[in-house]
């Protein structure tokens, strides 16, 4: 297998990140490659600092467990450096490489298309909040990580951008999409309808931004626990009997609650007034992620200030 050279650059800034990261405390050094280099020796370079490999090339990661360092795969799907580097430490987070509380520098390349040349310090307290990986195991009891995180990434863009300039509320329900569609019905005729599985897959990034396209209508996307959009436009018939949601929450958050505990599907809803996410499981609200200028922040859900129904 192939290995690249790192630059003099390159070289530089990972002297610099070992520097960054006594200094601010980091408990890590999270490299997100498009090549594979010589993980070993970079990370003998870092000393005790840890070092997290994040790509979504399979030889980078097949370099990186030959070489015996931390890895982290990503979804091998075009995304912004952004997405990818949130994508990164919350997969880093998830197999406890990482604490939702560290401070870890960032290596990346931000302008070249393969060559690392920008560093960034990130305090996770900040940006993370309170995401544990238990947290986020108990989500996957219910739909896959890989299809939870497609779907969670994507309601936080919506909820961060909106569309064309204006802000836009959208709801999804993940897994169990059977007995999800039993209990809706359709608003519109289905734009999903007639397609195969294969095209209708989140993974692909047209199928995404069709999503976000088609958050500006009524009624919420069905996801199936593999990723597929299997309905959009529905109409969600479950009982709000019985649940606890706090005062200011819509139609939209009490039909995702509902729909959460008649069918142990997980619904995902996005407000169209904040941008917020909450994330409900069981007909309660268990993550939100509020939006932020330059990153998402997750947070444990306060039912303070309650209302009930029943």
């Amino acid at each position: 297998m192939a290995r690249a050279q790192l630059t003099r650059h390159e070289e530089g800034l990972i002297a610099a990140a070992q520097s960054l990261a006594d200094q601010e405390g980091a408990s890590a050094v999270v490299m997100l490659s498009e090549r594979s280099y010589n993980f070993r020796e970079v990370q003998n370079g870092l000393g005790e600092l840890r070092l997290v490999v994040a790509s979504d090339k399979e030889d980078v990661i097949e370099t990186a467990k030959k070489d015996d360092v931390n890895f982290v795969p990503l979804l091998e799907e075009p995304e912004t450096r952004q997405l990818q580097l949130i994508s990164a430490l919350l997969e880093a987070i998830a197999d406890e490489l990482i604490k939702s509380g560290d401070t870890v520098v960032t290596l990346y390349a931000a302008y070249e298309h393969e060559v690392i040349d920008t560093l960034s310090v990130i305090d996770m307290s900040e940006h993370l909040t309170k995401l544990t990986s238990r947290d986020l195991q108990r989500l996957e009891t219910t739909v896959p990580l890989e299809t939870l995180r497609l779907v969670v990434n994507l309601a936080a863009e919506i909820g961060k951008e909106g569309r064309e300039g204006k802000a836009v509320g959208a709801l999804f329900v993940v897994g169990n999409h059977r007995k999800v569609l039993k209990q809706s019905h359709e608003q519109i005729h289905d734009p999903f309808k007639g397609y195969n599985k294969k095209e209708r897959e989140l993974r692909l990034a047209r199928v995404r931004e069709s999503v976000k396209e088609l958050a500006q209508i009524d009624g919420a996307f069905v996801i199936s626990a593999e990723g597929h959009v299997e309905a959009a436009g529905r109409i969600l018939d479950a009982p709000a009997e019985g649940l606890t949601l706090s005062k200011g929450l819509g139609a939209r958050h009490w039909a995702a609650a509902a729909i959460s505990k008649t069918t142990e599907a997980i619904a995902i809803a996005v407000s169209e007034s904040t941008g917020t996410v909450r994330i409900f499981k069981d007909g309660v609200v268990v993550l939100r992620i509020e939006p932020i200028e330059r990153a998402m922040k997750w947070s444990d859900q306060e039912q303070d200030g309650d209302i009930t129904s029943g």
